[in-house]
């Protein structure tokens, strides 16, 4: 497979910079926990329709005591707008428990024990690490999943594939905003059906265009 260049990955990261500096998580949260709630609902579902759902279940919500208190049957009603709800709100209401068992209520800094939770996969627990922690981690989604071997950042038809690419390839100075640029290239630029080639910053560096 043709991949950028290194000079090229670096023009590629400074322009996605420039057109958005300071890019964050579309996933609305009031913190660690909520957030981590958030991205288990997000799960085959789009940003929008679980910030639909969350906005007045975090006005009530925002501890894993709070959401054992709630319960099962009280989770349902705030989430049944989403898909897969039955299966989430069991997650939701597990890993809640873990985490106070567990963790002392806190949600651990590191992906091993994340992944312990119940519907924390490792998608999950590093878009967890990267927006509350920081840490430079490589979410990749379908939309990176796509995108990335497209467009000659990374090569590879698995998440894992795709993110050991992106880590080894990213210039280290770009890497913790990584994810999002790439995310949000993916949703509103290079789009599955009807990519905006026209209005895209890389369309010049982009190996798929490079090909036609």
């Amino acid at each position: 497979m043709d991949l950028l260049t290194d000079s090229q990955m670096h023009e590629l990261f400074s322009r996605l910079k420039a057109a958005n500096p300071s890019p964050a998580s579309e996933l609305e949260y009031v913190n660690a926990y909520t957030l981590l709630v958030a991205v288990v609902l997000s799960a085959q579902a789009t940003d929008k329709s679980v910030n639909k759902a969350t906005a007045p279940l975090f006005e009530k919500v925002t501890t894993p005591q709070q959401m054992l208190e709630l319960g099962k049957d009280g989770l349902i009603p705030y989430i049944r707008s989403i898909g897969l709800y039955k299966t989430k709100a069991e997650h939701v209401i597990a890993l809640s428990q873990k985490l106070i068992t567990d963790f002392g209520g806190n949600v651990p800094n590191n992906r091993e024990e994340l992944m312990t939770l119940p519907g924390v996969g490792r998608k999950t627990a590093n878009v967890v690490l990267n927006v509350i922690f920081h840490k430079p981690t490589m979410p990749v989604d379908t939309h990176l999943l796509r995108i990335c071997p497209k467009i000659g950042v990374a090569e590879g038809s698995t998440p894992i594939e795709v993110e050991k690419g992106l880590l080894e390839r990213i210039p280290e100075e770009y890497l913790q905003d990584a994810h999002h640029w790439l995310l949000l290239h993916g949703r509103y630029i290079c789009t599955a059906r009807n990519p905006k080639c026209d209005e895209c910053v890389l369309n010049d560096l982009c190996k798929h265009n490079q090909g036609e």
